[in-house]
């Protein structure tokens, strides 16, 4: 899977000089990403800008003269919300990741390189792309999961071009005239998907997880080659007509937010933190490798469990959640790993209302809780 991962060469909790990402998961204080944040390398300068703004400003402003284009961004990404604050906990403890991977983090968004995270299910893979987000100020992550049907174009765009016909058929004249899909404006009909509205040239990078890449389509890891390398991409719906229509305003992965389309193409400023889940199930080719960074996620340790009961349920001190703890590592260990919300769900069980906990019938609750995660192991 790509090679040996970094070796750990400093213990958990040593921070090095160069991080910018701390491993803590709470946001930095008193600095700003962009002013600690190095150049990209000659090799990943991107160079998007936009037409306008058009959230908060009024649309019929046109902007003139590539200076001015150049000074004006993408709407601003949203607080990271609700969605973080499932994945995180309300209140995340001051617990530093391992330095192996604070160290890759900080490799992947100095380098400006995607980075593959794999692991066994539970151990944090995904949390990871939220947890940077918040200790960096990067506003809400988007969220790019794969299946086996996913293609290159959903993460980048989606067109109802039948939608748009409907509506021009709607609105066709009283006259009963020929209904023509170009009388409705096209932008109402687009909208990027994840990956694309990373794509869009912010000042600073968005937070982009593509989630269980291991059930892609084969070709998918392929088709994403060009994109990873260059940093834009075109939409072919606006490329036809950008004569007419040089700039459009389209819907983004945000909800309630939109963009400017010049030309027809979408080009990177600041190339997005890319986190790329798997859970091992399947090769990359190397082409793909060769654009990542691997971080392999080892299996969570009592610190590591205790932190995120704490930020969930902060009872992570109750004696009873120290046992559950210690049971959980144990037949983790000897079951080949269990997920973290597993062990949540027996803390809130034995912690809620109510004498949980004890007796024969929670010996067998805690066996149906805590399942195996090997699909090969019988129902």
């Amino acid at each position: 899977m790509g090679g040996e991962p970094i070796p750990n060469g400093l213990s958990a909790g040593i921070p090095r000089p160069w991080w910018i990402y701390q491993g803590t998961g709470r946001p930095l204080r008193d600095v700003r990403l962009d002013d600690v944040l190095p150049p990209p390398p000659p090799w990943r300068t991107f160079d998007g800008v936009t037409a306008r703004a058009t959230v908060g400003e009024d649309p019929a402003r046109e902007l003139s003269g590539q200076d001015d284009e150049a000074l004006v961004e993408p709407p601003a990404p949203p607080e990271d919300g609700q969605d973080a604050t499932r994945r995180l906990g309300a209140d995340p403890p001051d617990v530093r990741s391992g330095t192996e991977e604070t160290d890759l983090v900080n490799a992947a968004l100095i380098l400006r390189r995607p980075l593959l995270v794999t692991g066994r299910p539970g151990t944090g893979k995904s949390t990871l792309a939220y947890r940077v987000a918040r200790e960096l100020g990067l506003g809400r992550v988007l969220r790019w999961p794969v299946t086996t049907r996913t293609t290159l174009r959903d993460g980048l765009y989606s067109y109802d071009a039948v939608g748009r016909v409907r509506a021009a058929a709607a609105g066709r004249t009283a006259s009963g005239e020929a209904a023509d899909p170009r009388g409705t404006d096209i932008g109402d009909f687009l909208q990027l998907g994840p990956l694309g509205t990373a794509m869009l040239p912010h000042r600073l990078p968005r937070v982009l997880l593509v989630d269980e890449f291991d059930k892609s389509d084969i070709d998918l890891p392929n088709d994403l080659l060009d994109i990873l390398e260059s940093g834009e991409f075109t939409i072919p719906e606006l490329l036809r007509i950008r004569n007419q229509r040089p700039r459009v305003d389209i819907f983004t992965d945000d909800p309630e937010r939109s963009a400017t389309i010049a030309g027809g193409r979408v080009r990177c400023r600041a190339f997005p933190v890319i986190v790329i889940t798997s859970n091992g199930e399947r090769e990359f080719p190397p082409a793909f490798l060769r654009r990542c960074l691997h971080l392999r996620l080892p299996d969570l340790d009592t610190e590591r469990l205790a932190s995120i009961v704490a930020a969930h349920l902060g009872r992570a001190d109750d004696p009873r959640v120290q046992e559950l703890i210690r049971l959980f590592r144990e037949r983790s260990e000897r079951e080949g790993g269990l997920a973290a919300d597993q062990l949540l769900n027996a803390v809130y069980l034995t912690t809620s209302a109510g004498p949980h906990g004890t007796g024969p019938g929670w010996e067998e609750l805690l066996q149906a809780i805590w399942h195996k995660l090997d699909a090969a192991d019988p129902a």
